[in-house]
């Protein structure tokens, strides 16, 4: 394959990876609701309980049995006495007399014998004693039932659901303390080349800061998992051999940045070749920034080499990486769109290479008449900034040419 002999296209390579990726989560862990926001639920939770327990108002005013309200009018307003009055925080033991009501706020737990809750303004209080309710009411009208919201046992997530911050307040409403998730993917990364210094040293000539294995290990972050970076290979394959094997026994994938392009002194294909079968199964897709990547799998362990571009390598990570991870962690596939998408006039032309799959990125702003307008932002793969500039990419398909101004594209935004 050194010779890139073996492109394949983007769904060739797509349909490669999903053949070949490893059984689903790798492990389970239990762990406080406070901790689990954007994991994935490890088994079906189901409701240990009602939620509310107890019927509810909805409404500040009056606990009553409705039918002592039939008929009520503004002329004819039905006269009830107030006889207590539900304390927020209290559960009322006893509740009003027929012909009687308690006052009530909102939150408040409905009284023994009481069925629904005038609203404060349907009434006129004659006294501290008494009111008139000029609307009558329904039994259940402006109450919630015990088990309204959720009945013991009804299922409140699936196996598989990313936990959102509205999810654990469910789960704290119904009493549940913690909570079994996947555990997080652990990703290895790798930098190589000799030219590459730490981000956090001033490159002599002819060196360039590590720009790749800081923005991959925030593209993991982004997406659950957790980023264990190995360092800088320099292009030396014993040394870049001892860092893959050794990141390939402790994680559920390792990228390789810069690893991907052929040339007498990248070594990454030769390394990734001998760390274990199946090995190696895409080394070039017809793509436009990330055509040279590495598709490989060891053993139960993925491995990618991606571009050393920047923008190449974070191209890569979206197309392959990213469902890679979301396969291990546990992400159950319900249908819905990954990404967050916008459709919008294309503002000039792009030509395309027939048969390639072209990214390119794009900046969206809004016209005066409000419609969203993209507006693509040209450069280099190399050229980080073009990613900071643009506010997500569109895609040329492949049997396309090119699109003309003036066309509705769909935006893929970023994270």
């Amino acid at each position: 394959m050194l010779g890139r002999t073996d492109t394949v296209s983007l769904k060739e390579a797509l349909l490669l990876l999903r053949r070949h990726l490893p059984d689903g989560p790798a492990g389970k862990v239990t762990i406080p609701i406070a901790e689990a926001l954007g994991r994935f639920c490890a088994a079906d939770i189901l409701s240990p309980e009602d939620l509310p327990p107890y019927p509810r108002s909805t409404m500040d005013g009056f606990a009553v049995r409705a039918r002592d309200t039939f008929g009520a009018s503004e002329k004819l307003p039905a006269y009830l006495e107030v006889s207590g009055e539900v304390f927020m925080g209290e559960f009322p033991e006893h509740g009003p007399a027929p012909g009687a009501c308690y006052h009530i706020a909102t939150g408040g737990i409905l009284p023994p014998g009481t069925d629904a809750v005038v609203m404060l303004e349907h009434t006129v209080a004659i006294d501290a004693n008494m009111i008139e309710v000029m609307q009558p009411v329904a039994a259940g009208a402006n109450i919630i039932t015990a088990g309204e919201d959720v009945a013991r046992g009804e299922p409140l997530l699936s196996a598989g659901h990313k936990l959102r911050p509205q999810d654990l307040g469910l789960l704290a409403g119904v009493g549940l303390q913690s909570i079994t998730v996947y555990r997080r993917v652990r990703v290895g990364i790798i930098s190589t080349g000799d030219e590459i210094v730490a981000h956090e040293q001033k490159p002599p000539p002819g060196k360039i800061r590590d720009m790749n294995s800081v923005s991959l290990a925030a593209q993991v972050r982004s997406l659950g998992a957790e980023p264990i970076f190995y360092g800088i290979a320099a292009d030396n394959k014993k040394n870049l051999s001892r860092m893959v094997h050794e990141a390939v026994t402790a994680n559920d994938i390792v990228l390789l940045s810069g690893s991907s392009s052929v040339g007498t002194r990248d070594l990454g294909e030769k390394v990734i070749a001998e760390m274990g079968s199946p090995g190696i199964l895409v080394h070039g897709v017809t793509v436009k920034p990330g055509k040279p990547v590495i598709i490989a799998r060891a053993g139960e362990t993925m491995i990618f080499g991606l571009p050393g571009h920047p923008v190449s390598a974070a191209v890569s990570f979206d197309l392959f990486v990213r469902p890679t991870i979301n396969h291990l962690s546990g992400l159950a596939e319900d249908g819905l769109p990954l990404h967050r998408t916008i459709w919008a006039r294309l503002r000039r032309n792009l030509s395309s290479a027939s048969g390639r799959t072209d990214f390119v990125r794009v900046q969206v702003k809004i016209s005066s008449d409000r419609e969203p307008e993209a507006y693509p932002v040209l450069g280099k793969s190399g050229a980080l900034s073009t990613m900071v500039k643009a506010h997500g990419y569109i895609e040329i398909a492949e049997k396309l040419q090119g699109l003309k101004e003036g066309e509705i594209v769909e935006v893929v935004l970023f994270d």
